[in-house]
């Protein structure tokens, strides 16, 4: 399930880069990770790196679309990024009201619906304003989505859930013995996004290998992709080496390869 990948853009020979179209990912998610360090290594500041992040974002988007992938989650703010400088938290709250003032009639365009999990409405006004109007731009398209997790956190999403269920078995609207998988399911903020609510495929950028509270009950069954690539530096073609190697695993859900 596991695989870290130390070089990206280096194989050698073509064929090795021909994906199944059958076995495209449905739902991919991407923690992006690195802008900070690559802003760093080019001795810029680390907005630097979340504004080329930007580009990365845009390029990943229409590949992803390309190939055919239904959603595509990616980590925008977590629950625990306002512990960074107040500076840095007001130049990234800024950044979906550019990124979606630009982006939006390509997507419009290329039919892709913008959704977003998470605690959008303890957003700063302007960037609620701002992924609010994006979604409702977008909400006649029915192509790929393009899910910003914004403001969300694992935990606290699962902690909402609890607490939305035991609400309901207090007002008597569900009995505890038709708590089950499904119905936590149905509960999570995911349900935005079915069928496809959990991802096939996780991908992290920049080398690091840990989830930081991200889709903790929907990832149970994913594949894990661990790329050494610091996020402005990811691109199509890395995107394309992942999923390769997401292609070469052999997935059996717990159960046993059929012969």
């Amino acid at each position: 399930m596991f695989s870290k990948l130390i070089k990206n853009g280096s194989h050698s020979e073509e064929e090795k880069l021909i994906l199944d179209p059958e076995r495209i990912p449905a739902h991919i998610a991407i923690i992006m990770d690195g802008n900070g360090r690559w802003a760093q290594k080019r001795h810029l500041p680390r907005i630097a790196g979340h504004k080329t992040a930007l580009e990365t974002v845009k390029e990943v988007t229409r590949e992803a679309n390309r190939l055919g992938v239904k959603v595509l989650t990616l980590y925008t703010f977590s629950t625990e990024n306002w512990k960074r400088p107040k500076k840095e938290v007001d130049f990234l709250m800024g950044l979906p009201v550019t990124f979606f003032d630009t982006f939006v009639p390509e997507l419009i365009e290329k039919n892709i619906r913008v959704n977003a999990i998470g605690y959008v409405d303890e957003l700063p006004s302007k960037t609620k304003e701002a992924v609010i109007r994006a979604i409702e731009q977008t909400a006649d398209n029915d192509g790929m989505v393009l899910n910003f997790a914004i403001n969300y956190g694992g935990r606290a999403e699962i902690n909402t859930m609890v607490k939305e269920i035991a609400k309901q078995v207090k007002d008597k609207q569900l009995d505890i013995e038709e708590i089950d998988d499904k119905k936590i399911t149905e509960t999570l903020m995911t349900n935005s996004l079915k069928p496809y609510n959990d991802p096939d495929l996780l991908i992290r950028t920049s080398g690091e290998i840990r989830l930081s509270n991200f889709l903790l009950w929907q990832i149970a069954y994913s594949e894990f992709v661990f790329s050494d690539v610091l996020w402005p530096d990811y691109t199509a073609e890395t995107l394309k080496e992942n999923i390769y190697e997401y292609q070469s695993r052999d997935r059996r859900f717990g159960g046993l390869k059929k012969e």
